[in-house]
């Protein structure tokens, strides 16, 4: 794995240990931000793989787009489209008031960060 690449993968398991600490190691769960930092290991994951990959990607959040980009180097990426459009309204709003995650869905968003991470990490030959 090229150094960038172990780069964004420590930086994506990061994003998920904090998901996890939020919603379960804490004593009042920090929901919305765990929704975010899920978002935020699939996003980087994805980037990862096209790092490794050697694929230009702008500056995005938009996990279809990225999907779009990793389909170039491999069609099994489609088996995860639902699951990345799961996150997908994590990005940004989530961040903002006017959205209130309850407690399951932030668990389901952590059940869908981590198959994400399981499928990139066998793709990228992590363990």
């Amino acid at each position: 794995m090229r150094a960038l690449t172990e780069e964004w993968v420590f930086k994506a398991e990061d994003d998920y240990r904090s998901a996890e600490a939020l919603l379960y190691e804490i004593e009042i769960p920090v929901v919305d931000t765990a929704c975010f930092h899920c978002h935020q290991c699939a996003e980087k994951y994805v980037k990862a793989f096209l790092v490794e990959h050697d694929i230009d990607f702008p500056r995005i959040h938009n996990l279809m787009e990225l999907l779009e980009l990793c389909l170039e180097a491999d069609t099994d990426f489609a088996s995860i489209r639902s699951h990345l459009q799961r996150l997908g309204h994590y990005a940004v709003a989530i961040r903002y008031p006017g959205l209130k995650v309850p407690f399951e869905f932030a668990e389901e968003a952590l059940e869908t960060a981590k198959y994400i991470r399981k499928f990139v990490r066998r793709k990228l030959g992590a363990r």
